[in-house]
């Protein structure tokens, strides 16, 4: 990445345990704005526990972690519900609202936490759908898309408020092939064209290898290695050379 580029992110030194388990062992990490980074790691290494601390919803025993010059950690629910309408997230099943059609599943958080006429959340709506190539299912209820297709109307209401930052669950999991490639590629396009600061967590290494400007890699309640997809491949690292070449199940 370039080195102009601003921390936008940043973890120092977190630890969390649960039940007397480890799970972060002092987490060390900065995420540049603009750029897209992988976590990867083995089941249970808290890959999904970090994004939850990162927004709030849980609080990790010691350690700070800034996000847009805010101390996370130190913030009452208040601050941070306000601090969470600067971040969208793509949840591994994409989490619609059975009972609302496409239109208002993504006009929900529109309401929720902007002031917008209808006819403006109308064309926001309009327009996230043109993004993620959904043009005019609006009246669609959940039932009647594919899996693709539910995890590109998730996509477009993450990305509905506009949030500087966005955190993709598991983006490819449960679709075919080209179906999961599709959504690689709206990661990129929307990162390249939104200026989104990204984080994907995944147990894809083709996902991995597709959309990550760079790639955090947990191991033992740590960041073992941080790189691009080649630098991690070439690593002398035995857990990374292991990892990438499928030892591990993530």
């Amino acid at each position: 990445m370039d080195t102009d580029y601003k921390v936008i992110i940043e973890f120092k030194d977190v630890y969390k345990s649960f039940n007397g388990i480890l799970v972060h062992n002092g987490i060390n990490l900065s995420i540049l704005e603009g750029e897209i980074i992988s976590l990867l790691g083995g089941s249970g290494s808290g890959k999904s526990v970090l994004l939850k601390e990162l927004i709030g919803l849980m609080k990790p025993d010691k350690g700070d972690i800034i996000l847009l010059d805010n101390n996370v950690t130190q913030m009452n629910e208040e601050a941070l519900i306000a601090l969470r309408e600067h971040i969208g997230m793509l949840f591994q099943g994409a989490a619609l609202f059975d009972s609302l059609t496409v239109f208002e599943n993504i006009a929900y958080p529109l309401r929720e936490h902007l002031k917008l006429t209808e006819k403006e959340i109308q064309e926001r709506v309009a327009e996230k759908l043109h993004l993620v190539g959904l043009s005019g299912i609006e009246k669609k209820m959940p039932d009647e898309l594919s899996g693709g297709m539910k995890k590109r109307v998730g996509l477009a209401r993450a990305i509905a408020t506009e949030p500087e930052i966005i955190l993709y669950d598991e983006p490819t999991t449960g679709l075919d092939p080209m179906t999961a490639q599709r959504i690689n590629d709206l990661i990129i396009e929307l990162q390249k064209k939104l200026g989104i600061t990204t984080i994907v967590v995944t147990h894809d290494l083709h996902c991995v290898k597709t959309v990550s400007d760079r790639i955090a890699m947990l191991h033992e309640g740590k960041i073992v290695a941080v790189g691009t997809w080649e630098e991690l491949v070439t690593s002398n690292i035995q857990v990374v050379q292991d990892f990438i070449g499928g030892k591990y199940f993530m």
